[in-house]
């Protein structure tokens, strides 16, 4: 799951950073509008968790922007006690859900695997697809019933390819799904063929069909047929 964090209190984004990256999600931090708005313009994200209370601009008007950039993308508003009309706004315009300052970090945990599995998946927690069956919950992924022992990296590609299951992928747009911002700083996208190799052969040993289809002068796409 790739999380952007709209936050202009830098402790509490860099805190919110920090937990969720424990937690094998890949994170970014934008803490003004423009950064943040920089940001949206140029990558795409499963989830913004988005301060509506910005020192250079007003975050519905991000929302705004987001739901015309990126429509799939989940929004997770966070406010202040006495901000209900700007969440009622927030949720109007299409946010999925909000969190009143101060919350606890496990919640907002729970609350975006909820946004994720609801935009993602119908909220499904267990998700299917030919002999796969993975728990999102757990991260638990079973070919044909057995266990099947993944990296971070291959699981946060699995999903990915599950999510967009059917739809021709490029190198870049999944390396910058599984490195965020910090692709800019790579050389080449070697590393994305050698994910999706291992993650290839780990299927495909197990005794499960081989998925991944190479689109020559493309990229992948994950299917069936």
């Amino acid at each position: 799951m790739k999380i952007l964090v709209v936050e202009d209190e830098k402790e509490l984004a860099e805190n919110i950073r920090a937990y969720l990256s424990r937690s094998d999600m890949i994170c970014e931090a934008a803490f003004d509008f423009a950064e943040a708005q920089d940001k949206l313009l140029s990558f795409e994200y499963d989830i913004v968790l988005l301060d509506i209370m910005l020192p250079d601009g007003n975050g519905l008007h991000l929302l705004r922007l987001l739901k015309q950039l990126q429509p799939e993308t989940g929004v997770l508003i966070v406010s202040a006690k006495n901000a209900l009309d700007d969440k009622v706004k927030g949720l109007e315009l299409g946010a999925d859900d909000y969190l009143t300052k101060p919350f606890h970090l496990p919640e907002l945990n729970a609350r975006l695997n909820a946004i994720f599995r609801r935009r993602k998946f119908q909220g499904h927690k267990m998700l299917e697809f030919g002999d796969l069956h993975v728990n999102t919950d757990t991260h638990d992924v079973l070919v044909k019933g057995q266990p099947l022992v993944l990296t971070v990296k291959e699981y946060e590609l699995l999903l990915f390819f599950i999510s967009n299951k059917n739809r021709p992928l490029t190198k870049q747009i999944i390396a910058e799904h599984l490195w965020g911002d910090h692709v800019d700083f790579l050389d080449s996208f070697d590393f994305v063929y050698q994910h999706i190799k291992n993650l290839r052969k780990k299927i495909t040993a197990a005794g499960g069909a081989d998925y991944i289809k190479t689109i020559y002068g493309l990229g992948y796409k994950f299917s069936e047929d």
